[in-house]
């Protein structure tokens, strides 16, 4: 047949891939060859040791010890001759005065005023309430304010407010406090307490003195006078704590109002403040005046609108009296006040000596930390500075064409201070430093809009760039100063050494 099935036997080629794989040590499964490494250089080809501590030899030691003898001989005549010269120089630095208040300031400059926070309650503004005083508690994070009003001669009974913001807090929100506490009368001052954060004092319109407790929401008051023959029978415009010298641990409060009466009180049981101790400012008990002796034919009570306590003598104090004078007072006074007044407690008339007066009445008083000085302002827009041992003013600044409502001295910088302005359009608080000038501002802040005065204002004693202002708007605005305001100037204690040691014609 042409065709026929037939089996031949099978051809065996070899693969040259395979042999050249195997030779070059590949993995059948391996898609890369391998990657081979040689080590090129070594960081260091030998290795001693530099230096041991511990291992030093006898010999070595001995040797050192002998390089660093000291000629003590020469060392002594050294020394015998730069004593003088030393201590000399020592003495001088001890007596320069050239770096007084310098402190190192880690912290950035501030080169401008700015207002950090506008702090309003809007029930209070509702009802065309004023900010009457504000206050920093103890750990200078939380400022509150008094709502009731100051333009109203007449009874008043309206429901006023006490308010408090934690600036420290996360969500602080201007419009809503922290706290709101309701009070059945206007509240015309506030005064928290100097160690204890959460408590604060407050004198009303009706006389009464209240002491709330800030960490208690539910029912703040701890304390009280209530409405008995010790209450004022005037409105309360200062409060003051004082340490108590019987209790350790406790505390007194001052007040202070126009019906001339500087009262004392302690804490009792059953939430009362009982009076302890008090005084009164009788005009014809007031030495040295022959102005307010004038008016001394009747035994007249001079009205108490402000007070402030000597950082330097803890006894005195001065008061701003609506006659437009200053007194200097003491809490150590014996002299019993005129008979008239009725008290369940001996009064006392604390009045030392008066000052030049203003031409209308005294608004505001205070003490410098630095010196032994204060200042004081009225409804003539003047500011005098007086020393506590003269009677005429060491210098008068003409601020404002009508009232001035407060000054406060800064607690940082011996030549500053702030005063609360009520003219017209300027309705400024107005910062002022003497070092620059002593005749006008060194910067006037826009605080309100319209005709509403400046009440108040008060630095931070703990965190002072903050200074805190209350307006008649019923606004809290927190001003945060710039440097040239907080940081005290190497001369500048000397500048008031020599302002103090003026003496007017």
């Amino acid at each position: 047949a042409m065709f026929a099935d037939g089996a031949a036997p099978g051809a065996d080629v070899q693969s040259l891939w395979r042999s050249a794989r195997s030779a070059r040590c590949e993995a059948k499964s391996c898609q890369t060859g391998k990657i081979s490494t040689a080590e090129a250089a070594a960081q260091c080809c030998t290795g001693r040791d530099a230096a041991v501590q511990m291992e030093q030899s006898k010999a070595d030691l001995q040797d050192f010890q002998q390089e660093v003898q000291v000629d003590y001989t020469g060392l002594l005549s050294f020394l015998q001759r730069v004593e003088d010269a030393v201590i000399k120089e020592l003495n001088k630095n001890w007596q320069s005065h050239a770096f007084d208040g310098f402190e190192v300031n880690w912290t950035d400059q501030n080169e401008t005023v700015l207002c950090l926070h506008s702090l309003s309650y809007p029930e209070a503004r509702d009802h065309k309430l004023q900010v009457t005083s504000v206050s920093w508690n103890a750990t200078g994070s939380v400022v509150a304010c008094s709502y009731g009003r100051l333009d109203d001669g007449d009874w008043s009974t309206e429901k006023s407010y006490v308010c408090t913001w934690n600036l420290d807090r996360r969500g602080l929100n201007p419009q809503r406090p922290d706290l709101v506490v309701d009070v059945p009368s206007s509240v015309m001052c506030l005064a928290f307490h100097p160690s204890q954060p959460s408590l604060i004092a407050g004198g009303l319109f009706s006389g009464e003195l209240v002491v709330w407790d800030t960490s208690r929401t539910e029912d703040p008051v701890i304390w009280r006078t209530g409405m008995t023959d010790d209450t004022h029978t005037d409105p309360v415009y200062q409060v003051h704590w004082l340490p108590d010298t019987k209790h350790r641990h406790r505390s007194q409060l001052l007040s202070a109002s126009t019906d001339g009466k500087i009262l004392v009180w302690r804490e009792e049981r059953g939430g009362r403040l009982a009076l302890a101790d008090g005084f009164a400012v009788v005009a014809q008990q007031i030495p040295h005046s022959t102005q307010l002796k004038k008016l001394a034919r009747a035994e007249a009570a001079m009205g108490v609108t402000s007070l402030s306590f000597s950082y330097f003598e803890p006894h005195v104090f001065v008061v701003g009296v609506e006659g437009g004078s200053s007194l200097r007072c003491s809490t150590a006074a014996q002299t019993p006040a005129l008979p008239g007044t009725r008290s369940s407690v001996p009064l006392r008339a604390p009045a030392e000596l008066a000052f030049s007066p203003h031409a209308g009445p005294v608004y505001s008083v205070s003490c410098s930390p630095f010196h032994n000085l204060f200042l004081s302002c009225g409804t003539d827009g003047q500011v005098h500075l007086h020393s506590m041992l003269q009677t005429q003013p060491l210098f008068a600044l003409q601020l404002s064409k009508k009232y001035l409502f407060c000054v406060r001295w800064s607690p940082v910088r011996p030549l500053v201070f702030a005063a609360a302005s009520g003219e017209g359009k300027c309705l400024q608080v107005l910062l002022l430093d003497l070092a620059r000038s002593a005749q006008k501002p060194a910067v006037s802040l826009k605080q309100a809009v319209g005709d509403c005065p400046v009440y108040c204002l008060e630095f931070n004693t703990k965190h002072t760039q903050l200074l805190a202002a209350g307006d008649a708007a019923g606004t809290v605005k927190v001003w945060q100063l710039s440097s040239d305001f907080t940081e005290q100037g190497p001369r500048e204690m000397n500048h008031l050494e020599q302002l103090a040691s003026e003496i007017m014609d």
